[in-house]
């Protein structure tokens, strides 16, 4: 007996070691779309990649995956409520969790990509409530209305954000009247600091940490402001108003700042629908302010994300009646270097010198070398399964590609 209980506790804290280097978020490795995937296919067959698997059968939404722990993580929305649910890595049901209000309003489907750290995965709902969940049971660790109880101004689609991890901190953006920003302890769902508010009302981006000058900062998009805040206290570094770039009258479209953020070496890049302009800030040596260095208004992103990849910027745009081409800017003056029809806008990730471009109305998804000079797909399929708009980013994980099309998820083998 002695024994068969060591080797179970030896077996507990091997699992608790494994689990605790397991780590997933929104669109990969820095949250820049660009996955560390080596050795894949540069052309699929006709028909698309090997499917592996796939569930029909989900709560509905527009989340991507999380992928640790043996199991695949998303949202869904069942009835009025935000639900975490876990698959195994055959796509069968282990366990799913109600875990928050979801929007009310237009397009309330679930829309938070999990974050999961170790053995806890964390999420925000449509209305801002904020859980921590144990990876492995789905039991709720703690759990927070965040966003109503900090006085969100909310805009016309609710929360769309993913959380963002530092050491022992949650991080959220509660935009409104109280706070913009809040971190939280990631264990007990205890408030750490709250910052000041910018006056500003929510938009739908999941922002990006960087390291600045010394500092951890975090960039985020609200209506009006690109903003910056200390990771560390709460201090708000500086703010930007990106209303000013639009073309007048401000208010002529509705607020569709949904794209996260682009940064490299002081440089921040950000993009929204709607023919919003876009634009390149640059940080002073402190990060105490930013100045405008360039406009675009080629790559207008939607919310189908976007790439840096060497020195320019791949994604889709809103134009041509909001069909969208697929583009790729300058990265260090924003000139254009392609601007191409092909079915309609989407999302867009990268591995392995490859464009894969989920295009989000008829869910045909294509593979393109990562060219700056010109679009030219060599592969193309369409997704099979699922209901709705494509809006869903994939997720590459150990050469598996994972699709999700509101109610569907499938993988596909994308190894050579």
């Amino acid at each position: 007996m002695k024994k068969l209980t060591l080797i179970a506790i030896i077996f507990s804290l091997f699992i608790s070691k494994v689990y605790s280097q397991e780590f997933s978020e929104w669109r990969g490795p820095g949250r820049t779309g660009v996955y560390n995937e080596t050795g894949l296919l540069k052309i699929w067959p006709a028909e698309g990649p090997k499917m592996l698997w796939f569930n029909d059968s989900l709560p509905d939404g527009h989340s991507s995956v999380a992928i640790a722990n043996n199991s695949v993580y998303l949202t869904g929305k069942v009835d009025s409520t935000d639900v975490l649910i876990a698959l195994d890595l055959n796509g069968k049901l282990k366990w799913k969790i109600p875990y928050g209000r979801s929007w009310n309003q237009s397009f309330p489907e679930s829309r938070c990509t999990p974050t999961v750290e170790g053995n806890r995965v964390y999420v925000s709902s449509g209305m801002g409530d904020i859980a921590c969940i144990d990876a492995t049971s789905g039991k709720i660790i703690w759990s927070l209305k965040a966003g109503t109880d900090l006085g969100t101004k909310f805009n016309d689609w609710g929360v769309a954000e993913s959380l963002l991890i530092k050491g022992e901190k949650l991080y959220f953006s509660p935009v409104g009247k109280k706070t913009t920003t809040i971190a939280i302890d990631k264990l007990t769902g205890k408030i750490i600091w709250k910052s000041e508010s910018i006056g500003d009302s929510l938009a739908y981006v999941s922002p990006i940490l960087i390291n600045y000058a010394g500092k951890d900062i975090i960039v985020n998009i609200a209506a009006s402001y690109v903003f910056a805040v200390n990771a560390e206290n709460g201090k708000i570094l500086w703010k930007f108003n990106h209303k000013t770039l639009m073309p007048p009258p401000e208010d002529w479209a509705p607020i569709i700042k949904c794209t996260t953020p682009l940064y490299s070496e002081g440089k921040i890049y950000f993009t929204g629908g709607y023919n919003h302009i876009g634009a390149m800030l640059k940080m002073n040596e402190d990060a105490s302010d930013v100045k405008l260095l360039w406009t675009d208004t080629t790559l207008d992103n939607h919310h189908g994300g976007v790439l840096k990849i060497g020195k320019y910027i791949y994604g889709s745009n809103w134009t041509n009646n909001s069909n969208g081409n697929w583009c790729c800017i300058d990265w260090e003056t924003g000139k254009a270097k392609y601007d191409t029809k092909w079915k309609t806008k989407g999302s867009i990730i990268s591995a392995d010198g490859m464009l894969y471009c989920y295009e989000e109305k008829t869910g045909n998804l294509a593979l393109v070398p990562v060219n700056p000079d010109k679009f030219e797909i060599t592969s193309s399929f369409k997704i099979p399964y699922g209901k709705g708009p494509y809006w869903s980013h994939p997720v590459i994980k150990n050469g598996i590609l994972y699709v999700r099309h509101g109610t569907a998820l499938m993988a596909y083998s994308i190894k050579n």
